[in-house]
């Protein structure tokens, strides 16, 4: 094959990298698009976000049946067709790769089926199924992503022994599941098997699960999971793994004490590993930092002047709507524009029950800086909507400068908490006071008005809850 020449070559289609690929293509550049996998849409959309919220989704289901009979409306025990859920999932994963592929199509976007290989600082050649291809092109933006990290203490070789990829196809519901790690996978995904009837027991080194999460956002969803899952066990430590017979004999330490015990499936949620092996990144003047990640600065530019990375590849945050806001800031510094990634407000969700959401400063950060903050709360308890769904276990909590009033950060705990956590992004983003949230009109009855009835609890006077102001200090 004769070689191409293009302007920009965008190695991996995820979230960052077709977003990186689409724009650069809508500001006129001639893009190439290089992704291994038979589907667009990386990690995120095939192995990751989308195919863990739609069981989330088919999870709640069954325990929200399960939880109306309180109100006097019961079904029966629910019937589980595990090849129709994967099914179901997996259609949702085509029509939303079917979509980018056509979206590259309009665009004029070229995309190539294979495994991008760097020669040098400004060519690659891409092993497609008809051979090889190389690529000539101006500017590289590297967007390959991570991969669940699987410790070779833990690497059986055993198909009972999973990553989230292997659990999210639901090859059927083990009676007994052992999750590893206390991370927001391992706490999603124990979720979704605990709703559909496995027997979840949760292991986690720390001494709290969801750790970036401040305490008492964190405290619904551990009371949660304790109720859903069979055991959650902290300051726990995995010796070893063992096939024994259908089964995986593990071996805990706990409090200086060993035990052994045998679990149907094991799920290993203990981090994930950037995809830098076998790119011939070597080739280049890219560097690394000591976890395997690459070097970027603000403007996202590696130590290569040719060559821009983006997302879990580049380390820091690993999600999906980070790498998507990387990918608009590579682009626009290659095409001249003054950008850089700095004071970005990246909310992050954990999608369990209840939903965990945060954005800007939290106050576990701002005790361990030293900064001085005022916390707001509004207990849903105290919300007239979260009680007409029997959710009240939700609380809304603002971060607030004391001296400008404002809002510096916002953690939110509860039902939607990953919907209503973008407009205290927007409020963070803007610099908004706790007075602009509070003079808000907000609809009743919403979750939404927990946020204003927080602001207005900032001031001593929010109508659905009683604070006591603290007086001026003369």
């Amino acid at each position: 094959m004769d070689p191409i020449k293009t302007e920009i070559v965008v190695v991996g289609a995820g979230p960052g990298g077709y977003a990186a690929a689409f724009y650069a293509a809508d500001l006129g550049k001639k893009v190439i698009l290089i992704e291994r996998d038979p589907r667009l849409g990386g990690v995120c959309l095939n192995r990751g976000c989308i195919p863990s919220k739609a069981l989330l989704h088919a999870a709640h289901t069954v325990s929200s049946a399960r939880e109306s009979e309180h109100r006097g409306i019961s079904f029966g025990k629910p019937t589980i067709d595990v090849s129709k859920l994967r099914a179901w999932k997996e259609s949702i994963l085509n029509r939303l790769s079917g979509g980018i592929a056509q979206l590259a199509k309009m665009r004029g976007v070229q995309v190539l089926q294979g495994r991008g290989y760097f020669e040098d600082s400004r060519s690659l050649r891409v092993e497609t199924a008809e051979g090889q291809q190389f690529v000539h092109y101006d500017k590289a933006i590297v967007a390959v992503g991570s991969k669940s990290t699987m410790p070779k203490a833990f690497d059986l070789g055993n198909p009972r022994v999973m990553t989230s990829r292997e659990a999210l196809e639901v090859e059927d519901i083990p009676e007994s599941l052992l999750v590893i790690g206390g991370g927001y996978i391992g706490m999603e995904l124990g979720t979704v098997y605990a709703s559909l009837g496995s027997k979840v027991v949760l292991v986690e080194a720390l001494d709290t699960i969801l750790a970036g999460a401040d305490p008492d956002l964190a405290r619904p969803v551990i009371a949660y999971a304790k109720k859903a899952f069979k055991e959650v066990r902290l300051k726990t430590k995995v010796g070893k793994m063992s096939t024994s017979g259908k089964q995986i004999k593990v071996e805990f330490d706990f409090d200086s004490q060993k035990k052994e015990e045998l679990y149907d499936r094991v799920l290993v949620a203990v981090g994930r590993s950037p995809n830098a092996e076998d790119l011939g990144l070597e080739n280049t003047k890219v560097s690394f930092d000591e976890k395997g990640f690459i070097h970027v600065d603000e403007k996202q530019q590696t130590t290569d002047p040719a060559i821009f990375a983006i997302g879990d590849i580049a380390g820091g945050i690993l999600l999906a709507h980070k790498a998507s806001k990387e990918a608009r800031i590579a682009v626009e510094v290659i095409v001249g524009e003054d950008s850089a990634f700095s004071d970005i407000t990246i909310p992050a969700v954990v999608f369990t029950d209840p939903e965990l959401a945060w954005c800007g400063l939290t106050e576990l950060e701002a005790k361990a800086k030293g900064i001085e903050v005022q916390v707001a709360k509004f207990p849903w308890a105290a919300s007239g909507r979260a009680l007409s769904f029997d959710r009240p276990d939700g609380l809304t909590k603002l971060i607030i400068d004391p001296d400008t009033e404002r809002i510096l950060g916002v953690g939110i705990v509860g039902t939607g908490a990953g919907e209503l956590i973008a407009e205290s992004v927007l409020a963070v983003e803007m610099g908004a006071t706790a007075k602009d949230l509070a003079l808000t009109v907000h609809p009743h009855p919403t979750l939404s008005e927990t946020l204003m009835e927080a602001a207005e609890a900032f001031y001593g006077h929010a109508t659905h809850t009683l604070v006591r102001k603290k007086p001026e200090q003369g």
